[in-house]
């Protein structure tokens, strides 16, 4: 719900820094994200490791290594080639990617984490694509997908790269939360995120660190962007255990219109009615999505975290074929209702900003 808006902002903040790096000329993607992993390492890692018994960092490793290095590497590797991509395909592609994620995750998480959805889930996603193809429609309205045509391929086969990854790790992040802990999940993403990022920069990237024109200007954007996304890979965990992956990667739809939003105050793009409409289209989705509750298999012998979810039987068709399996489920939480109050602010001040143009647009209609 409002939570979830919490996060679009929060990815707005990394958006908005990313565009102020590359208008001063500055292209370290693998560097900012090495400062967000090694935030993590700080905070969270140390914390695992001063850990005492079958918490503590070492007997986390012994037990689950290979899972964490996969969901590290695909972190690392989907954030590095969502950036690659702004290099080759346009943003319309880009705005696109948002949508790939969401039924590669569930397709994810019906075979890894036994979700169980409904009809009017896949409904609910139905509506927020097209949501997110009004969004488009008012790009190209607005011109701004216009871009290099060279290696447009490249571009776009990056772009699906970077969805099936984050997926990966979304869904490693899903399973971690709600079976193990949300500390657990930050401190080993911290740690092979670290790991990661740090060898790809010292191959990739010396060179470019090494030319950015250090200033407290410069300096003030890194930092904004490594907050951002230290905030948001703290905070994220915690909306995935009261819903889902899926549902919150929903949510996140809004951050294009939220990233827009700053870009009309701050980078003078055109603003187009259209948004406005998209929008509302993704909110009504969401909320479809969150007002039917989903189910997931627990594993054998349940959580082992103390906040354990609510556990029962899953019901409907799904109840009978489970049944012979004697499969406990829990139940996601649904929608927050303060996600209405959020989309009529911002419902609200879209209108403002289409002000200017209404006397027009009632011409146009009444002529």
């Amino acid at each position: 719900g409002g939570d979830g808006q919490v996060l679009s902002l929060l990815i707005c903040g990394t958006a908005v820094s990313c565009q102020y790096l590359a208008d001063a000329g500055v292209d370290t993607p693998m560097f900012q994200s090495f400062l967000n992993y090694g935030l993590l390492l700080l905070v969270y890692t140390s914390a695992l490791s001063a850990r005492r018994g079958e918490k503590n960092l070492w007997q986390v490793l012994r037990a689950n290594w290979w899972k964490y290095l996969v969901m590290g590497l695909s972190d690392v590797e989907a954030n590095y080639t969502v950036v690659k991509a702004y290099q080759f395909t346009t943003l319309t592609s880009i705005q696109l990617l948002d949508c790939f994620v969401i039924p590669v995750l569930m397709l994810l998480s019906w075979f890894l984490l036994k979700t169980r959805y409904r009809v009017v889930h896949f409904v609910a996603v139905g509506v927020c694509l097209l949501g997110v193809g009004a969004m488009v429609g008012a790009d190209i309205l607005a011109g701004r997908d216009q871009g290099s045509t060279q290696s447009v391929l490249l571009g776009d086969a990056l772009v699906l790269l970077s969805a099936a990854l984050y997926a990966v790790s979304n869904v490693c992040q899903e399973d971690t939360v709600k079976r193990l802990s949300r500390e657990q999940f930050l401190g080993m993403m911290g740690l092979f995120g670290t790991v990661f990022s740090g060898i790809q920069l010292a191959v990739l990237e010396t060179q470019a660190v090494a030319s950015v024109q250090w200033d407290l200007h410069i300096i003030l954007l890194f930092a904004l962007y490594a907050l951002c996304m230290f905030a948001l890979y703290s905070f994220m965990p915690v909306v995935v255990k009261m819903t889902s992956a899926t549902a919150v990667n929903l949510s996140l739809l809004t951050a294009d219109l939220f990233s827009l939003f700053c870009g009309v105050f701050l980078f003078h793009y055109n603003f187009s009615a259209l948004y406005v409409v998209s929008f509302v289209v993704i909110i009504v989705g969401f909320v479809m999505f969150n007002a039917v509750p989903t189910y997931s298999a627990l594993p054998e012998g349940g959580p082992d975290d103390e906040e354990a979810p609510e556990v029962q039987e899953v019901p409907g068709p799904e109840r009978a074929r489970d049944h012979r399996r004697r499969r406990l489920y829990f139940k996601h939480d649904s929608i927050n209702t303060d996600i209405y109050m959020v989309s009529l602010v911002s419902l609200v001040w879209s209108l403002t900003a289409l002000k200017q143009k209404s006397l027009l647009l009632i011409w146009v209609f009444t002529n």
